[in-house]
């Protein structure tokens, strides 16, 4: 019997990340998940390595439990992430080190040793979660940090996809306008909703039905899907 594909989903814990391994698991992939303070599954196909991606090593780990659990690595989603919404000058140095150590840090090490395995199988799928706001700013919601690091992931996820693509490894974003999750308090979603041309807030399914999608498109690579109710076009 072949093994079955595998999916590495960081920020796994919650949110769109939790929805993401079951999500996995229907299309039949193994999963290894990551966060900070995930508990262990109890399905024996879905391993967790618990730990900030921030941290060196913690990347590392994650391609190493798939590799000796499952002993492979077909996809990698890189959805762990943090917001810090501030006026640009009231930001810290603390915050500057949280995001940038999440969203570019923990993106990095992660990405690197799973782009290392999928070019010795002769391919793979990364996705990398960014935001609306990198091409739609709002001064409603100052968020110049989350535009620094995830304008970034923009940016390689391009220069990745056309690096690797004669080698079988495709490159792929999401980018989401703001996703009805715990992490927005309900007496903000009103406000929150009135962001998007539509009308509402985002659903944690919709962020993974765009990447579903995405993982099945063989001819998709280097896109940034807006998933955004309409943000990037306008308002």
């Amino acid at each position: 019997m072949n093994a079955p594909k595998v999916a590495v989903i960081t920020g796994a814990s919650q949110g769109i990340g939790a929805a993401l391994v079951t999500a996995y698991r229907k299309l039949g992939y193994a999963v290894v998940a990551n966060s900070r303070s995930i508990k262990p599954s109890g399905d024996p196909m879905v391993r967790t390595v618990a730990g900030d991606i921030a941290s060196p090593t913690v990347g590392a780990s994650a391609i190493g439990e798939a590799l000796s659990a499952f002993g492979r690595v077909d996809t990698l989603i890189n959805n762990a992430g943090v917001f810090v919404a501030k006026p640009f000058t009231e930001y810290t140095d603390e915050d500057y080190a949280r995001v940038t150590g999440i969203n570019l840090r923990g993106f990095f090490e992660i990405s690197q040793r799973a782009i290392d395995v999928m070019l010795t199988e002769g391919g793979g799928h990364l996705v990398n979660i960014t935001t609306s706001f990198v091409d739609h700013a709002n001064s409603n919601v100052p968020s110049a940090l989350a535009s620094l690091t995830k304008g970034g992931l923009d940016a390689v996820t391009k220069s990745l996809a056309i690096e690797y693509a004669s080698r079988g490894i495709r490159v792929n974003a999401v980018a989401p306008g703001v996703i009805r999750t715990p992490m927005h308090p309900a007496a903000t979603h009103e406000f929150l909703a009135g962001l998007h041309p539509v009308g509402r807030m985002g659903e944690i399914g919709d962020i993974v039905d765009a990447i579903v999608y995405l993982e099945t498109a063989g001819f998709v690579t280097g896109a940034i899907l807006h998933v955004d109710g309409g943000q990037s076009a306008g308002h």
